[in-house]
C-alpha cells in the first residue's frame, strides 16, 4: 500500500477491523489531502474536523473494545449539502441558506452512520441541485481532477470530485435528473442511481423523481452502500422489495449475471444533442466487451420520445416553485433557479397536473418498452466533461446545454428504474468516459452483477488523475 486513499472503502473497513489501521489515522489523513486539494477540486463547502475526530475516536474504540462493528466501521464519508446533518448547515448551494443549520439527521443521512461511516462534511451542490453543473456562491466550483479547467458536472459534483482526488473513499450522493451519474462520469467514477424506493428519502418529491445513491471508486463499494441504506422509511409510500433473506447487494458483485439481452441505443432523443465520436466508439467498445463476455446485445429505439421529456422538463421546473421563499427573496437566488421559478410559476394548476400525469405515463411506456431485455446500454452523456465557463450566462441557453450534455440520464429518473455509470473508457484528451447500464424495475441485483463482470474484465481503479499522487502520505 503506497497510501491509505489507494483502499478501496471496503478495504478500509476490513483494515480497521483486523487493526491493521485506525478510524483516527483514516480521519487525519484525509482531512489532510482535504486541507490541501479542496480550494483546487471544489470538493467541500462545510468541513466537521472536530465532529469526524471525536467520532474517530469513538470508532478506534470499539474496535479495542471488541464490539460489533458495522460494514462500513470506521470509513470517512462526505454527505451532500441537500441533505441534513444535526447540527451541521445545509446551505443547499444558495447564499439565502449560508446561515441554516439543520436541526435533526435525515433517516437514510442516519443509515450511513449507522453503518460506520464517519462524515468529514458536507459536499459541494449547486442551487437546490437543478443543474448539472456546480457552482454556487458559497463554495467553490467543483471541478473534475482529470482537468481543472472543466466541471465535475452535478448536482453531486462536489461528491464526485472528493472521490476522483482521493479526498474520500465513498460520498453519498442523489439523483433526480442524472445527478449521481453524471459526476461520476465526469470524474471517472462508478455512479449509481438507485431504484425509486430503494433507499429512504428524506425529501418531499410527490415527482418521485429523486433518490440516493453512492459515488465510489469500485462497483463492490457501491454495493456495500445499498447494504447499509436500503430499506423503506417511516412513512415512505413507496418502496421496493427487499433483497431475500440472507443476501446482500455484495453477494450480487459476486455472482455471475448469467446471459442477459441487453438493448443498446446511442442517439438521444434531446433535440440538438449530438453524440461525441469518441463517447459513440466507447459505447460500441462497451457492446463489443458485453458480447465478448457472453451477453446478447441488440440495437433498440430509445424508449421515449421528445414529448416525455418535455413534460419531465415541466415536472422539473415546477420543483422550483416549491422553494421556501417568497418573491422579494427569490430575486437573490441565482439566475437558473429564477427562470425555472419563473417557468413554473407560468403553467396553471390544469397544466402543472397534466404535467405529472403526462410524464407518470411517460415512465410507464419507459418500463413496457424495455421489459424484453435484461439490461439497457447507452452513454451517460455526449461529451467529455465541459469547460467551467461552458454554460454561459443566458438561463434559457444554459438549460438547453445541460440538456443536450446531459442528454441521457433523465429518462431513468421519469421510470425510477435503476442505472449505474462505469468508468470503462478514456478521451484521447485523457478525460473519462461514462458508460451507463440500466436495469429492470428494482433489479439492482442485475446490475451490480454484470457492472462487477465489466469492472473484472476492463478494470479502471489503477487509473487516476495526478492529484491522486500529489502529496500523499499514510
Amino acid at each position: 500500500m503506497s497510501s491509505l486513499h489507494d483502499l478501496s472503502a471496503l478495504e478500509q473497513a476490513a483494515a480497521v477491523a483486523r487493526r491493521e489501521i485506525s478510524p483516527v489515522e483514516l480521519v487525519e489523513h484525509y482531512l489532510d489531502r482535504i486541507d490541501r486539494h479542496n480550494d483546487t477540486v471544489g470538493a467541500f463547502v462545510t468541513l466537521t474536523a472536530d465532529a469526524a475526530r471525536t467520532g474517530a475516536k469513538d470508532a478506534e474504540r470499539a474496535v479495542r473494545e471488541g464490539a460489533d462493528l458495522p460494514l462500513l466501521h470506521g470509513v470517512p464519508t462526505g454527505i451532500k449539502d441537500l441533505s441534513n446533518v444535526a447540527g451541521v448547515r445545509t446551505t443547499c448551494g444558495t447564499a439565502l441558506m449560508r446561515d441554516f443549520v439543520a436541526p435533526e439527521t435525515d433517516e437514510a443521512i442516519q443509515r450511513i452512520f449507522d453503518g460506520g461511516m464517519i462524515s468529514l462534511g458536507k459536499t459541494q451542490t449547486p442551487e437546490f441541485g437543478f443543474p448539472c453543473w456546480t457552482i454556487n456562491d458559497v463554495g467553490p466550483t467543483a471541478r473534475t481532477p482529470w482537468d481543472l479547467g472543466r466541471l465535475a458536472s452535478g448536482s453531486s459534483g462536489g461528491a464526485a470530485a472528493a472521490v476522483a482526488s482521493g479526498l474520500l473513499p465513498m460520498a453519498q450522493g442523489s439523483d433526480g435528473g442524472g445527478s449521481v451519474r453524471s459526476p461520476a462520469a465526469a470524474c471517472g467514477l462508478v455512479g449509481l442511481k438507485t431504484s425509486r424506493g430503494r433507499i429512504t428519502s428524506a425529501r418531499v418529491d410527490p415527482a418521485g423523481l429523486g433518490v440516493m445513491g453512492p459515488l465510489a471508486r469500485t462497483v463492490e463499494d457501491a454495493a456495500a452502500f445499498l447494504d447499509i441504506t436500503a430499506g423503506p422509511g417511516r412513512s415512505d409510500a413507496i418502496w421496493a422489495p427487499p433483497l431475500p433473506p440472507g443476501r446482500t447487494f455484495r453477494d450480487a458483485v459476486r455472482s455471475s449475471p448469467g446471459r442477459l439481452r441487453i438493448g443498446r441505443y446511442v442517439d438521444p432523443v434531446i433535440p440538438g444533442a449530438v453524440v461525441a465520436p469518441e463517447v459513440r466508439a466507447a459505447w460500441e467498445a462497451t457492446s463489443a466487451l458485453l458480447e465478448s463476455l457472453g451477453h446478447d446485445v441488440e440495437d433498440i429505439e430509445a424508449p421515449i420520445d421528445p414529448s416525455g421529456i418535455e413534460e419531465f422538463v415541466k415536472v422539473w421546473a415546477l420543483g422550483a416553485t416549491t422553494l421556501p421563499f417568497d418573491d422579494e427573496q427569490a430575486a437573490h437566488l441565482k439566475p437558473l433557479t429564477r427562470w425555472l421559478r419563473a417557468q413554473g410559476m407560468a403553467l396553471s394548476g390544469q397544466q402543472a397536473m397534466l404535467a405529472h400525469i403526462a410524464m407518470g405515463e411517460a415512465g410507464r411506456s419507459v418500463v413496457r418498452r424495455l421489459a424484453p431485455y435484461d439490461v439497457v446500454l447507452c452513454p451517460v452523456t455526449t461529451d467529455v466533461a465541459r469547460p467551467v465557463d461552458w454554460y454561459g450566462d443566458d438561463p434559457a441557453e444554459d438549460f438547453e446545454r445541460q440538456k443536450r450534455y446531459s442528454a441521457f440520464t433523465s429518462i431513468y429518473n421519469v421510470s425510477g428504474q435503476p442505472a449505474i455509470s462505469l468508468p470503462l473508457h478514456m478521451s484521447s484528451q485523457g478525460l473519462p468516459i461514462g458508460m451507463m447500464l440500466v436495469g429492470r424495475p428494482a433489479d439492482e441485483w442485475t446490475l451490480l452483477s454484470v457492472a462487477a463482470q465489466l469492472e473484472q474484465a476492463a478494470p479502471w481503479r489503477e487509473r487516476v488523475p495526478p492529484i491522486w499522487n500529489d502529496d500523499t502520505i499514510g
